[in-house]
Protein backbone atom coordinates (compact mmCIF):
# COMPACT_ATOMS: atom_id res chain seq x y z
CA UNK A 1 0.00 0.00 0.00
CA UNK A 2 2.82 2.43 0.85
CA UNK A 3 4.44 1.93 -2.57
CA UNK A 4 1.13 2.66 -4.27
CA UNK A 5 0.61 5.78 -2.19
CA UNK A 6 4.14 6.98 -2.92
CA UNK A 7 3.71 6.34 -6.64
CA UNK A 8 0.43 8.24 -6.76
CA UNK A 9 1.88 11.10 -4.72
CA UNK A 10 4.92 11.32 -6.99
CA UNK A 11 2.72 11.43 -10.05
CA UNK A 12 0.48 14.11 -8.60
CA UNK A 13 3.25 16.39 -7.36
CA UNK A 14 5.56 15.88 -10.31
CA UNK A 15 6.32 18.82 -12.51
CA UNK A 16 3.26 19.85 -14.44
CA UNK A 17 5.16 19.85 -17.71
CA UNK A 18 2.47 19.46 -20.30
CA UNK A 19 2.84 18.44 -23.92
CA UNK A 20 2.41 21.80 -25.57
CA UNK A 21 2.53 21.44 -29.31
CA UNK A 22 5.38 23.21 -31.00
CA UNK A 23 7.43 23.78 -27.85
CA UNK A 24 10.88 22.34 -27.17
CA UNK A 25 13.75 20.77 -29.03
CA UNK A 26 13.24 17.11 -29.82
CA UNK A 27 15.12 14.62 -31.94
CA UNK A 28 15.18 10.92 -32.54
CA UNK A 29 14.16 7.92 -30.53
CA UNK A 30 15.22 9.20 -27.09
CA UNK A 31 13.19 12.38 -27.33
CA UNK A 32 10.26 10.49 -28.80
CA UNK A 33 10.45 8.12 -25.84
CA UNK A 34 10.75 10.90 -23.26
CA UNK A 35 7.87 12.99 -24.61
CA UNK A 36 5.04 10.88 -23.11
CA UNK A 37 6.84 10.55 -19.78
CA UNK A 38 7.69 14.25 -19.51
CA UNK A 39 4.13 15.43 -18.89
CA UNK A 40 1.90 14.44 -16.01
CA UNK A 41 -1.11 14.67 -18.33
CA UNK A 42 0.23 11.91 -20.61
CA UNK A 43 1.45 9.77 -17.71
CA UNK A 44 -1.90 9.82 -15.91
CA UNK A 45 -3.96 9.12 -19.04
CA UNK A 46 -1.76 6.26 -20.21
CA UNK A 47 -1.61 4.59 -16.80
CA UNK A 48 -5.40 5.02 -16.54
CA UNK A 49 -5.77 3.15 -19.85
CA UNK A 50 -3.82 0.25 -18.34
CA UNK A 51 -5.84 0.32 -15.11
CA UNK A 52 -9.08 0.44 -17.10
CA UNK A 53 -7.99 -2.50 -19.28
CA UNK A 54 -6.98 -4.54 -16.23
CA UNK A 55 -10.35 -3.81 -14.61
CA UNK A 56 -12.25 -4.94 -17.72
CA UNK A 57 -10.05 -8.03 -18.06
CA UNK A 58 -10.28 -10.70 -20.74
CA UNK A 59 -9.62 -9.50 -24.27
CA UNK A 60 -9.81 -5.88 -23.11
CA UNK A 61 -6.50 -6.42 -21.34
CA UNK A 62 -4.70 -6.15 -24.67
CA UNK A 63 -7.34 -4.69 -27.01
CA UNK A 64 -7.89 -1.46 -25.06
CA UNK A 65 -4.18 -0.50 -24.90
CA UNK A 66 -3.74 -1.62 -28.52
CA UNK A 67 -6.59 0.69 -29.54
CA UNK A 68 -4.93 3.59 -27.73
CA UNK A 69 -1.52 2.94 -29.30
CA UNK A 70 -3.02 2.51 -32.79
CA UNK A 71 -5.07 5.69 -32.69
CA UNK A 72 -2.21 7.58 -31.03
CA UNK A 73 0.01 6.59 -33.95
CA UNK A 74 -2.55 8.02 -36.38
CA UNK A 75 -2.76 11.21 -34.31
CA UNK A 76 1.04 11.34 -34.27
CA UNK A 77 1.13 11.12 -38.05
CA UNK A 78 -1.35 14.02 -38.25
CA UNK A 79 0.85 16.07 -35.92
CA UNK A 80 3.99 15.26 -37.89
CA UNK A 81 2.24 16.19 -41.14
CA UNK A 82 1.10 19.53 -39.72
CA UNK A 83 -2.61 18.73 -40.05
CA UNK A 84 -4.59 21.18 -37.94
CA UNK A 85 -6.40 19.52 -35.01
CA UNK A 86 -8.30 21.89 -32.73
CA UNK A 87 -8.56 21.61 -28.94
CA UNK A 88 -5.57 19.29 -28.52
CA UNK A 89 -4.73 20.40 -24.98
CA UNK A 90 -8.40 20.31 -23.94
CA UNK A 91 -8.72 16.80 -25.38
CA UNK A 92 -5.66 15.68 -23.42
CA UNK A 93 -6.96 17.24 -20.20
CA UNK A 94 -10.41 15.71 -20.69
CA UNK A 95 -8.81 12.31 -21.28
CA UNK A 96 -7.31 12.41 -17.79
CA UNK A 97 -10.67 13.35 -16.27
CA UNK A 98 -12.77 10.81 -18.20
CA UNK A 99 -10.32 7.92 -17.91
CA UNK A 100 -9.77 8.69 -14.22
CA UNK A 101 -13.53 8.56 -13.66
CA UNK A 102 -13.77 5.30 -15.63
CA UNK A 103 -11.23 3.80 -13.23
CA UNK A 104 -12.83 5.36 -10.11
CA UNK A 105 -16.32 4.17 -11.01
CA UNK A 106 -15.07 0.73 -12.06
CA UNK A 107 -17.02 1.19 -15.27
CA UNK A 108 -18.19 -2.01 -16.89
CA UNK A 109 -18.58 -1.23 -20.56
CA UNK A 110 -18.17 -3.54 -23.52
CA UNK A 111 -14.63 -3.92 -24.81
CA UNK A 112 -15.57 -2.23 -28.11
CA UNK A 113 -16.89 0.81 -26.21
CA UNK A 114 -13.72 0.99 -24.10
CA UNK A 115 -11.61 0.76 -27.26
CA UNK A 116 -13.56 3.59 -28.89
CA UNK A 117 -13.29 5.75 -25.76
CA UNK A 118 -9.53 5.41 -25.34
CA UNK A 119 -8.99 5.57 -29.11
CA UNK A 120 -10.74 8.93 -29.31
CA UNK A 121 -8.53 10.47 -26.63
CA UNK A 122 -5.41 8.80 -28.04
CA UNK A 123 -5.69 10.94 -31.17
CA UNK A 124 -5.07 14.08 -29.09
CA UNK A 125 -2.11 12.55 -27.25
CA UNK A 126 -0.59 11.30 -30.50
CA UNK A 127 -1.10 14.64 -32.20
CA UNK A 128 0.76 16.41 -29.38
CA UNK A 129 3.62 13.92 -29.67
CA UNK A 130 3.81 14.23 -33.44
CA UNK A 131 3.61 18.01 -33.50
CA UNK A 132 6.65 18.13 -31.20
CA UNK A 133 8.87 16.40 -33.76
CA UNK A 134 11.18 18.73 -35.70
CA UNK A 135 11.38 18.23 -39.45
CA UNK A 136 15.11 17.40 -39.23
CA UNK A 137 14.69 14.06 -37.45
CA UNK A 138 13.46 10.64 -38.46
CA UNK A 139 9.73 10.38 -37.95
CA UNK A 140 10.11 6.63 -37.65
CA UNK A 141 12.65 6.76 -34.79
CA UNK A 142 10.69 9.47 -32.98
CA UNK A 143 7.41 7.59 -33.48
CA UNK A 144 8.85 4.29 -32.26
CA UNK A 145 10.08 6.13 -29.17
CA UNK A 146 6.73 7.56 -28.18
CA UNK A 147 4.91 4.31 -29.00
CA UNK A 148 7.26 2.29 -26.77
CA UNK A 149 6.97 4.81 -23.92
CA UNK A 150 3.19 4.68 -24.18
CA UNK A 151 3.16 0.88 -24.19
CA UNK A 152 5.40 0.93 -21.11
CA UNK A 153 3.02 3.27 -19.27
CA UNK A 154 0.07 1.05 -20.26
CA UNK A 155 1.96 -1.98 -18.94
CA UNK A 156 2.56 -0.16 -15.63
CA UNK A 157 -1.17 0.55 -15.38
CA UNK A 158 -2.07 -3.04 -16.23
CA UNK A 159 0.43 -4.36 -13.67
CA UNK A 160 -0.94 -2.03 -11.01
CA UNK A 161 -4.50 -2.99 -11.92
CA UNK A 162 -3.78 -6.70 -11.79
CA UNK A 163 -1.99 -6.29 -8.45
CA UNK A 164 -4.94 -4.42 -7.01
CA UNK A 165 -7.23 -7.11 -8.43
CA UNK A 166 -5.42 -9.70 -6.28
CA UNK A 167 -6.58 -7.90 -3.14
CA UNK A 168 -9.95 -8.39 -1.54
CA UNK A 169 -12.85 -6.94 -3.51
CA UNK A 170 -13.60 -4.17 -1.01
CA UNK A 171 -9.97 -3.14 -0.50
CA UNK A 172 -9.04 -3.35 -4.19
CA UNK A 173 -12.11 -1.40 -5.30
CA UNK A 174 -11.38 1.31 -2.75
CA UNK A 175 -7.81 1.71 -4.05
CA UNK A 176 -9.09 2.01 -7.61
CA UNK A 177 -11.71 4.56 -6.53
CA UNK A 178 -9.10 6.70 -4.80
CA UNK A 179 -6.61 6.36 -7.67
CA UNK A 180 -9.17 7.14 -10.36
CA UNK A 181 -10.59 10.07 -8.38
CA UNK A 182 -7.11 11.52 -7.88
CA UNK A 183 -6.48 11.18 -11.63
CA UNK A 184 -9.78 12.90 -12.45
CA UNK A 185 -8.99 15.75 -10.04
CA UNK A 186 -5.54 16.13 -11.59
CA UNK A 187 -7.24 16.26 -15.00
CA UNK A 188 -9.50 19.06 -13.79
CA UNK A 189 -6.45 20.97 -12.56
CA UNK A 190 -4.79 20.44 -15.95
CA UNK A 191 -7.89 21.74 -17.74
CA UNK A 192 -8.02 24.80 -15.48
CA UNK A 193 -4.37 25.44 -16.33
CA UNK A 194 -5.26 25.51 -20.03
CA UNK A 195 -8.05 28.04 -19.62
Amino acid sequence: MSRLALTIAALLIASTAHAHTGVGDTNGFVHGFTHPISGIDHILAMIAVGLFAAHLGGRALWLVPLSFVSMMTIGGAFGMAGVDLPFVEIGIGLSVVVLGLAVAWSSHIPTAGAMALVGFFAIFHGYAHGAEMPESVSGLAYGVGFVLATATLHACGIGLGLSVGQMSAAYGNRILQVTGSAMALAGIAILIGYL
